[in-house]
């Protein structure tokens, strides 16, 4: 047996609210509840501070360094070590008797890390470099040249 019923919006034809309360604001959008998000949370918004004090909304939050800002790209040793052929090759590297010479900067890198072991003699013009990668390269007999510090 089918049982036949009214439709809501039907039964509630000639009430003002439609069962959403009494007055204008009632169901209505984000205007029910102040707003979308962080709205009203400005001079006067004292009721919304305690719960927007746990997620650090105001103020200024870190360190920023100031200066010139160094982008520092880094190279192993053992890439240097392990593509010495492929380097050669591309003529990004020059071999004079047993010293490999390898300018950082044409291969696109300025700073030097200790990753990895030496065997072959480098001459290695860089801007950085870690004290591990200076001491492997010169227990080898190879040399790191600084530019900056």
């Amino acid at each position: 047996m089918v049982v036949h019923r009214r439709k809501k919006n039907v039964k509630q034809r000639g009430t003002t609210w439609h069962g959403w309360g009494k007055g204008k604001a009632h169901h209505k959008g984000a205007g029910s509840r102040g707003g979308r998000g962080m709205a009203g949370t400005g001079k006067r918004g004292d009721a919304k501070k305690p719960s927007i004090w746990k997620e650090r909304y105001f103020g200024k939050l870190g360190f920023i360094k100031k200066g010139p800002k160094i982008k520092i790209k880094e190279i192993n040793i053992n890439y240097l070590q392990a593509n010495l052929d492929n380097l050669i090759d591309k003529k990004l590297i020059l071999k004079e008797n047993d010293f490999y010479i390898i300018d950082a900067s044409k291969l696109g890198f300025n700073k030097l890390l200790g990753t990895g072991k030496v065997s072959a003699k480098f001459k290695i013009n860089v801007d950085y470099a870690s004290k591990s990668a200076v001491e492997k390269i010169k227990q080898v007999g190879g040399e790191v040249i600084l530019t900056k510090k």
